[in-house]
């Protein structure tokens, strides 16, 4: 089992040998008990043909630190396994060529090493979550460092709280540019701006990286803004999942 606790959204799947068996995509709660996730991840795995005896092991990232108990007193509680988390310590087979290594989210971690596993070569991974990463890997496997922005839902939000007139809106490609009206210019600014970011942003990275650097999407949003976009190549959902069980299995074999 991979868990990947965002500050937004958990992802959740099972996987059989190298298949993803199955996946889910719940809330993010920080309120939330060990019990309360047990039942819930119980209910899913029960509707779905997976038994606790299938699970033979357990993999979490997670960048809410004040869940992390509640979640490893679930897999010893539900599935009596102590879980593998991504962090200091944990073999990646990746150098993290920062600072600081510790300051950089266990989820990009994972992010770049499925990304240099499946591709093997340089490469850039744009995830759209709460915030928007660009984490950058170089030809020989070594995680260069990356670059935060707001995410998209944020930027949106952020602009409804602040301006009073403008109203809460629905993320959506508008049919042009030139909006005719406050909502349509809005979905127009949030759109195609967030591709012009994505677009400019990477075409910068790529002077910086030798070789030739492939551009990889993975999150929420990713499939509508590669969908414009001129540098993203791939769009891969299951990009962290993937990652999670490459750690895992570095770890124990």
């Amino acid at each position: 089992m991979v868990i990947d606790v965002g500050n937004t959204n958990t992802v959740l799947g099972v996987f059989e040998g190298e298949q993803l068996r199955k996946q889910w995509r719940i809330s993010t709660d920080k309120s939330k008990t060990a019990d309360e996730y047990g039942i819930l991840l119980h209910m899913l795995c029960t509707s779905s043909g997976i038994t606790q005896a299938d699970i033979k092991g357990i993999v979490l990232a997670c960048v809410v630190p004040p869940l992390l108990p509640a979640l490893e007193e679930l897999c010893t509680r539900y599935f009596e396994m102590s879980p593998l988390i991504v962090g200091p310590g944990v073999r990646t087979g990746m150098p993290i060529l920062v600072d600081n290594p510790k300051e950089v989210g266990a989820d990009r971690i994972v992010n770049a090493v499925a990304a240099y596993h499946t591709y093997k070569g340089p490469c850039i991974v744009v995830d759209f979550g709460t915030a928007t990463t660009f984490d950058c890997i170089s030809g020989r496997g070594e995680y260069l460092g990356g670059v935060i922005v707001p995410g998209i839902a944020v930027s949106q939000e952020a602009l409804f709280q602040a301006a009073s007139k403008l109203p809460r809106i629905e993320i959506a490609r508008p049919k042009g540019v030139i909006g005719k009206n406050t909502v349509h210019s809005m979905q127009s600014g949030i759109f195609f701006g967030y591709v012009e970011l994505v677009d400019g942003l990477v075409e910068r990275i790529r002077k910086e990286i030798p070789g030739t650097v492939s551009v990889i999407a993975t999150g929420g949003l990713a499939h509508m803004v590669a969908s414009e976009s001129r540098t993203i190549q791939e769009v891969d959902a299951e990009l962290t999942l993937k990652g999670l069980r490459i750690i895992y299995q570095m770890n124990t074999s």
